[in-house]
């Protein structure tokens, strides 16, 4: 997935501005529907949770067609990394396809940070978009 060296994303991470925000990897699998990484500003990589997306407030920023043309459909976002705003709801929500109970996100609103961040949680982490291979260990 390429980026920076572990050292690197250290020192952006420590030095990212704090606010009442998170930041989100988008995480695309075919099929499932969790969202992505979510973690607030500070916090490595390592302790962001796996989330579905509420859209009561506002739509995920890939709501497409899942059928549509290359680079705008359903998942064209994978890895772009998002400043969020929003909150847990404190509830799970299930997603059959990947056999999960996962957080619940309510996204209020967003703005792309990165399209292209490398990997997230180690140098090594390879992506499959038809099962999941980015997790923390």
């Amino acid at each position: 997935m390429g980026g920076p060296t572990v050292e690197a994303r250290k020192a952006a991470i420590a030095s990212e501005p704090t606010g009442d925000f998170f930041y989100g990897r988008r995480y695309y699998i075919q099929k499932t529907r969790f969202w992505g990484y979510v973690r607030r500003p500070g916090q490595s990589w390592d302790k962001s949770k796996l989330v579905i997306i509420k859209e009561d407030r506002k739509r995920q920023p890939d709501r497409l067609n899942e059928n549509g043309p290359e680079g705008q459909r359903y998942g064209y976002d994978n890895n772009y990394e998002y400043k969020l705003q929003g909150y847990f709801t404190g509830a799970e929500s299930y997603d059959p396809n990947s056999n999960q109970f996962l957080q619940t996100f309510m996204l209020t609103g967003y703005e792309v940070v990165n399209r292209n961040p490398g990997w997230l949680f180690r140098p090594d982490d390879r992506y499959d978009p038809y099962r999941i291979t980015v997790y923390p260990r």
